[in-house]
């Protein structure tokens, strides 16, 4: 344990914000170490980026985020950003103190993710990376784990799976994207939610991750999926908070694309580490493996079943509608044990 002559907290940071005291460390992702200190009496978080590949990548995502993010009108939906060390890769932040989230703590949720999402706009372009969506080879390893479970590929479904591929990889918006809003990012204040960790922030469509909700948070180790009635009234403040932010309504098209985008993805089965590396769904037929709250299998089944119900009206994904509904009958067929991801977070 660090005392507090130890911590990485350099002269220019404590100039600006005194010198720490009684430091704990906190738990944290391989990529960082993060600690919690007191600065003239009072809690803060120091967060420093661990060098690694891509490090200061993630370090310029974050700060130039957080800047973004803290124009937030009315509360906030991030912690303060009280001082900066890049030669360090650290942060200095507010602390916050987390309750437990209500039952229906998705609902709260999704309309602090809309007020996120609308801090960025079109002056902000540039700051950040622009969201990247699924490739040609996502569409190919999803034909091949179809066929792999006798799935044909239905005339027209390749075309419609790379016209996808290019409305994604055109999809418009300069939202403020978190790049892992999951339960655990997200701190249930008792001045409402906020958001942290935004080592993968983008810009793009909020769409984007207004899909979560539906598909079970794909990038994220904690699965959960909503009711009805919840993933409605979650939906439903989404655009509610989107419109009172920026004046304009949420348009309808898009999120059966999102959805489906996130289905198509190998790499939305594991953690980030091994993202990039091989073909995951390729690795479905042959074994299951398990990743905080579901397995690989029980994540696909559900992303199926979303995208067969969502894509319903989606007149550019008719053929996918019919696939996904058939590859999720045939997942189960061979492994009629697999059960639903949980309903309930952690």
């Amino acid at each position: 344990m660090e005392t507090a002559s130890q911590l990485p907290f350099g002269e220019a940071l404590r100039g600006r914000l005194g010198s720490p005291a009684h430091p704990s460390l906190l738990e944290s992702s391989p990529r960082s170490q993060v600690w919690r200190i007191e600065l003239a009496g009072r809690p803060a978080v120091l967060k420093q980026l661990v060098e690694g590949p891509g490090a200061d990548e993630r370090y310029e995502r974050e700060v130039a985020a957080l800047r973004i993010a803290g124009r937030a009108s009315g509360s906030p939906v991030v912690p303060a950003l009280l001082g900066t060390d890049p030669a360090e890769r650290v942060l200095v932040l507010e602390h916050l103190d987390h309750r437990r989230p209500a039952a229906d703590w998705i609902v709260d949720y999704a309309a602090a993710l809309a007020r996120l999402h609308s801090t960025a706009g079109t002056a902000d372009a540039g700051a950040l990376p622009r969201w990247q969506g699924p490739t040609g080879a996502d569409v190919s390893s999803f034909l091949t784990l179809a066929e792999t479970f006798g799935v044909p590929e239905a005339p027209g479904v390749r075309d419609d799976l790379h016209a996808l591929v290019d409305r994604l990889g055109r999809a418009e918006g300069t939202a403020l994207l978190h790049g892992d809003p999951c339960p655990g990012n997200d701190l249930h204040t008792p001045d409402g939610v906020r958001f942290i960790d935004f080592e993968q922030a983008s810009l793009g469509s909020g769409l984007m991750e207004l899909a979560y909700l539906r598909v079970g948070f794909p990038t994220c180790w904690c699965v959960t999926r909503a009711a009805g009635p919840l993933l409605e009234r979650a939906e439903g403040a989404y655009r509610t908070a989107w419109h009172a932010e920026t004046g304009t309504p949420l348009p309808d098209a898009g999120l059966a694309d999102a959805c489906a985008g996130w289905l198509i993805r190998g790499d939305a089965l594991v953690e980030r580490a091994r993202r990039g590396t091989v073909d995951h769904l390729a690795r479905v037929p042959d074994e299951d493996w398990e990743w905080g709250t579901a397995t690989a299998r029980q994540r696909l089944v559900h992303r199926l079943g979303v995208v067969a119900g969502t894509t319903a009206d989606h007149g550019g994904l008719r053929s996918l509608r019919a696939l996904a509904a058939e590859l999720r009958r045939a997942v189960l067929d061979r492994w009629p044990a697999l059960r639903p991801v949980p309903t309930r977070r952690p």
